[in-house]
């Protein structure tokens, strides 16, 4: 099973694919991860266009039968949280688009998952995800590894296969 784990931002949007199978004797083989990055310069509807756009190509190019979004669980700054859930907003509209099914978990969960504390460092997750993937580095910038963190954390609450 394709996953797509995405972690949402306006300025930086992280994203993971990973591929999952209960079978095989490593059940996750990561196929992409990187970022979405969005200029300072675009207005607002010019940087959720561009997260679109690239998470289309994303979605045509590995098939995603899964994502995992980030939730906004908590946020303490109310700057930050408006433009996150503007970027969410798109990404939820993009994925419900190409007929990608979503699930969402907070940053807690998928830090719990990989690394068995919710209050793990970004390095902590980082670590374990690269140990998880059979990575040859560890996964940077930080925002793609959560959202790898968030596919295999999908993968491994809903056991599939």
């Amino acid at each position: 099973m394709i996953i797509l784990g995405i972690d949402p931002g306006t300025a930086t949007t992280g994203f993971g694919v990973i591929d999952y199978s209960k079978k095989s004797k490593s059940p996750f083989r990561c196929l992409a991860y990187g970022i979405i990055e969005t200029s300072p310069k675009q207005n607002v509807g010019e940087r959720l266009e561009h997260l679109n756009f690239d998470l289309n190509e994303i979605i045509k190019k590995y098939k995603p039968e899964l994502a995992a979004v980030e939730s906004l669980f908590f946020f303490k700054n109310l700057k930050t949280a408006m433009p996150v859930s503007q970027a969410r907003g798109v990404i939820i509209f993009t994925l419900s688009k190409k007929n990608v099914p979503i699930i969402e978990f907070t940053p807690q969960q998928a830090k719990n998952c990989v690394t068995g504390y919710g209050k793990a460092t970004k390095q902590q997750v980082q670590k374990m995800v690269k140990n998880l993937l059979n990575l040859d580095e560890m996964p940077k910038p930080d925002d793609a590894a959560d959202a790898l963190a968030l596919a295999i954390c999908c993968a491994d609450k809903c056991k599939f296969n």
